[in-house]
């Protein structure tokens, strides 16, 4: 196949549509190759018949965790992947059932996580393995942050990275972050559309938080990142994977 033929397959494949999330991963540089085995690429298909994206991480074999506002009508997650447009060892899995945070407020996006449960079990190897959660929340911001995912890589782009990309970021101490109960960082470097839904990864390797939403600040300055704490929401996630585990 052509380089001109795989450019438009990816072009086609990766479009994003205009979504007032947060979702690229700018300033940032190309993963190490399969680095992330705990990333996933969550295709959404929409009621308009449209497909989207946002990005997500696997907890164990049954469950995915995502952003709540990255609902669709049906889902598909892509596990084990690098190079989107690879189809080298890569596991595409339906969701059986999707479980938004039952406190998610779809206004001001607080509580910002959701849970999918997958129609088949993931199966673990070297490019594919769970991410373990942070604690309970100390009060202390956690330090060493990295970002994930495929999302765009720059602010005039309308095009996902065909390559999975990182950055690091600071997380900064915000009044109005802390009473809505985010993780905040802040400057040119963060996720954009298409990255949603992915984990901010802190010290020890655990997901501290899900990627949420962007905002400008009344003030001024550089846009906000926003991070849905996972500490304030591990009784719900847990008590939510028990019930449906249950139900089986």
């Amino acid at each position: 196949m052509s380089v001109h033929c795989i450019l438009a397959i990816l072009i086609l494949v990766m479009t994003l549509d205009d979504q007032v999330y947060s979702g690229k991963i700018t300033g940032g540089h190309m993963a190490v190759p399969h680095s992330r085995p705990y990333m996933v690429l969550l295709e959404r298909n929409m009621s308009d018949g449209k497909k989207k994206y946002c990005g997500g991480f696997l907890l164990n074999e049954d469950f995915v965790m995502t952003a709540a506002h990255c609902h669709a009508k049906s889902y598909k997650v892509v596990l084990g992947a690098h190079i989107v447009s690879s189809n080298s060892e890569i596991q595409r899995i339906s969701v059986e059932q999707a479980f938004p945070h039952k406190y998610f407020n779809a206004t001001s996006f607080v509580n910002d996580v959701m849970l999918l449960k997958l129609s088949t079990k993931a199966n673990f190897n070297e490019n594919v393995k769970p991410i373990p959660l942070a604690g309970r929340d100390n009060g202390i911001l956690p330090k060493s942050c990295i970002l994930s995912g495929w999302g765009r890589t720059d602010k005039n782009s309308t095009y996902m990275s065909p390559t999975l990309m990182e950055t690091n970021v600071t997380l900064i101490d915000n009044k109005e972050c802390t009473i809505e109960n985010f993780y905040c960082s802040q400057g040119d470097t963060g996720p954009a559309e298409g990255d949603s839904g992915g984990p901010l990864v802190c010290e020890d390797g655990k997901a501290f938080g899900v990627v949420s939403t962007a905002v400008t600040p009344h003030s001024g300055g550089s846009d906000i990142y926003r991070y849905s704490k996972i500490p304030d929401s591990r009784n719900w996630i847990f008590s939510t994977i028990g019930n449906a585990m249950i139900k089986v």
